[in-house]
């Protein structure tokens, strides 16, 4: 039949455009090649995904975890800037199954969007690739979902899975913290992608641009820089070290994330002097009118990652982060549990 006399497609006419979706698995499948490794079955573009667990493993635990990137992603909407949204979110859910010694394997990624942008949602998955490289974990499938009505022009959600693998025995569960224990915190790339929520309503009350002028570059720079992927240096750390607890300062920073992983009978003692705030956490104080315990239930503080180690292990774990490019600060101590608290800010 000649093109000519084709009707028009009434599934685009309703608001799908299946060729545009063509077009995108087309264009994303050079960009997880890039992240393919050995272990990767096959490709984009089939019904599932295969991926064959390492033999050197004898037994194998997987360890799962999603997340999307919450209102950052109106931050990039307003901004016109759609790169590095992809780091995020790779970071927001790598990070979490690192905190029980598991390995990065695979991500998959969900992209839905009223009408498909094909150069939009390429940029997103370009940002997801940058992610799944500083993981050393693949890229080996995911979900475009045209849905018209639901979303605005030019918006879209996003949502990732992460899946990593750790031997059963080296699992880090958190059982071996004890009282003693000194607490790293591991400095953080700015928000990460964490209490946008309150950003966006400080914004909204105060009228301040993101074009304001702020270390040295815009506010809206600082607020979309990337979240921090700990994925090499945390996995080198337990390569040469016992680690007794990992804690990623996300939603609800360090007052809800720390306690998660304590045993009952004990409590984390932070003490926030102990490192320098960012300018952009001290600006959202300031501008919102944030008390100290507010900023720390709300933002991670400039501290992405806590480590707990041995006090004799201490040392050590900071050489190894300094030398995977880490910057650590002790930020307190485990101690025994007084009031039923599980954190207590001194």
């Amino acid at each position: 039949m000649k093109k000519d006399n084709l009707k028009p497609d009434p599934y685009k006419a309703a608001g799908v455009d299946i060729d545009s979706g063509n077009q995108l698995v087309d264009a994303i499948k050079p960009i997880a090649a890039r992240t393919k490794t050995g272990r990767v079955l096959g490709g984009i573009g089939g019904f599932g995904a295969m991926y064959e667990l390492p033999k050197s493993i004898k037994n194998p635990v997987l360890v799962s975890g999603s997340d999307g990137v919450g209102t950052k992603l109106k931050l990039a909407f307003q901004m016109a800037k759609h790169t590095t949204i992809g780091i995020d979110l790779v970071a927001m859910c790598v990070n979490d199954i690192l905190t029980q010694g598991a390995t990065p394997l695979f991500f998959q990624d969900y992209y839905a969007c009223g009408k498909l942008d094909v150069k939009t949602a390429k940029d997103v998955i370009s940002g997801i690739a940058e992610g799944c490289l500083s993981s050393n974990c693949s890229l080996i499938g995911g979900e475009t979902a045209e849905m018209p009505g639901m979303y605005k022009d030019g918006e879209y959600d996003l949502a990732g899975f992460a899946v990593g693998v750790v031997e059963k025995q080296k699992i880090i569960t958190g059982q071996n913290i004890k009282e003693g224990d000194i607490l790293i915190g591991l400095k953080s790339s700015g928000l990460h992608s964490n209490g946008f929520s309150m950003v966006h309503n400080i914004l909204a009350k105060t009228g301040i641009p993101l074009t304001t002028p702020l270390q040295e570059t815009t506010l809206g720079e600082v607020l979309i820089t990337p979240t921090r992927i700990y994925a090499n240096s945390i996995l080198q750390l337990n390569r040469q070290l016992s680690i007794n607890g990992l804690a990623h300062i996300t939603g609800g920073g360090i007052i809800e994330n720390l306690p998660r992983i304590l045993p009952k009978e004990l409590a984390g003692l932070i003490t926030p002097d102990s490192w320098q705030m960012p300018e952009i956490f001290q600006w959202i104080s300031t501008v919102g009118d944030l008390d100290q315990l507010s900023m720390l239930r709300i933002f991670n503080c400039g501290i992405g990652m806590i480590v707990i180690a041995s006090e004799k292990n201490v040392p050590t774990a900071q050489k190894i982060l300094h030398d995977e490019g880490e910057q650590s600060v002790i930020i307190g101590s485990i101690v025994k549990k007084s009031n039923n608290s599980s954190l207590i800010i001194k």
